[in-house]
């Protein structure tokens, strides 16, 4: 089923370098209404849980511990055809691949620290949405 809404994280990377505003400002004017907004933590088990699928994954250990390092933010956005658009919006995971002006190419540093999580598929957007936000802070 597909739906208008996308689920992104600003990840610990982009807010410790001070990128929030740059970020959201260029989501904003790529068309995108944010619905939902929050400026949290996510703590070790949170961070586990949100990236369960990974758990088998080398990397999953690295990744728990890089989302639990510090503040994120976490935003739901409308717009039609939301999840492909923000996908093509936020470039490639590595931001030395991503294209020309996207997310990751402006404020990445490394696939690690790949600065923002869009979601995948529009059911991973409703769940990652729904992990964050309860049904009244959804707008």
């Amino acid at each position: 089923m597909e739906t208008n809404k996308t689920f992104t994280m600003i990840k610990p990377d982009a807010v410790a370098n001070g990128h929030i505003g740059a970020i959201l400002d260029k989501i904003t004017k790529s068309g995108f209404k944010i619905v939902a907004l929050k400026y949290t933590a996510l703590s070790a088990a949170k961070a586990g849980e949100f990236y369960a699928i990974h758990k088998e994954r080398p990397f999953y250990s690295a990744l728990v511990e890089f989302m639990s390092s510090g503040p994120i933010v976490a935003a739901i956005l409308e717009k039609d055809n939301a999840v492909e658009d923000f996908r093509k919006l936020i470039g490639a995971t590595d931001p030395s691949k991503a294209e020309e002006g996207t997310i990751r190419q402006l404020f990445a540093k490394s696939i690690e620290a790949n600065a923002v999580h869009g979601s995948d598929s529009d059911e991973n957007a409703q769940i990652e949405g729904s992990f964050f936000f309860s049904a009244f802070e959804k707008f």
